[in-house]
């Protein structure tokens, strides 16, 4: 079974479908070769810098450097991208919550590294048995390097969304083969897993995963991002990273206020019950 895939000028509605359809989507070259080579840039010193994963889930040959909008400017644009957003606000949209920033990771699998497990990205949630029908996780992974068969692209079962357990083997998934500049779009429920890397080459994907509004993130923004460097962002992404309610009567701070006011402390201290 194919992925259905898009090119750069494709509209929010047909991505959103089609995660709802078969739980995964890619979009080709949607940024460009100068974004990529910024972010390249800025990452090399943090991905020199990270340790290789300590069991095999996390892969002794791959390494996971997170923290993103602390240390690399120009991972805004990938995480705040405006047609990304309204993808994830369509497919989380429909639990009429906010939705927030899960986490952010630039993945690079080594070479000789061997296939990751099959697994759901919901499963964070202490393998909460969510109902199948609703969607609580989207989750992102931007192409830095051509993802190929050979240099471990991800691997996807399409449709597997909407089941549950595992009754999956690694035959039961595809490829999301793709560019540099691309992203794989696949929900929190979807079966995925990174492959094995044969080349000579390291393999590294932005990994950014946005969830619903009330659920706990996987990477923990606030001691991730320093504070100083939160206030420096533009407003939706100080929101997306969790400075915002995440329902009614949830998330505010001291006296019921918009949690914006902590990275703001000039804005009015409006109700946070009203600021949604």
């Amino acid at each position: 079974m194919e992925i259905p895939r898009f090119d750069a000028a494709v509209g929010a509605a047909d991505v959103a479908e089609a995660l709802d359809t078969h739980g995964v989507a890619i979009i080709e070259r949607l940024v460009g070769e100068d974004r990529c080579r910024a972010l390249e840039a800025e990452l090399e010193p943090w991905i020199d810098a990270t340790p290789t994963g300590g069991d095999e889930f996390s892969g002794p040959l791959t390494r996971r450097t997170g923290a993103l909008l602390g240390r690399c400017p120009s991972s805004v644009d990938l995480i705040a991208h405006p047609l990304v957003l309204d993808v994830v606000d369509r497919a989380l949209g429909e639990q009429k919550s906010t939705f927030q920033l899960h986490l952010t990771q630039a993945i690079t699998i080594g070479p000789g590294a061997d296939a990751q497990a099959l697994h759901r990205d919901q499963w964070c949630f202490d393998f909460h048995p969510f109902p199948v029908e609703v969607t609580v996780e989207v989750s992102t992974m931007w192409a830095m390097t051509d993802f190929t068969v050979e240099t471990g692209a991800t691997r996807v079962v399409p449709r597997s969304h909407r089941s549950v357990g595992m009754p999956y083997a690694d035959g039961d998934a595809v490829p999301a083969t793709m560019p540099r500049g691309s992203i794989v779009l696949y929900t929190g429920s979807t079966v995925h897993g990174g492959s094995a890397n044969r080349s000579a080459s390291p393999r590294t994907g932005i990994n950014v995963d946005y969830t619903l509004g009330w659920l706990r993130q996987e990477e923990n923004q606030y001691l991730s991002v320093p504070p100083a460097v939160a206030a420096t962002l533009p407003e939706r992404v100080q929101r997306l990273m969790g400075y915002a309610m995440g329902g009614y009567a949830l998330g505010y701070i001291d006296d019921v206020r918009d949690p914006i006011c902590a990275l703001q402390p000039d804005r009015p201290g409006t109700s946070s019950f009203a600021a949604r």
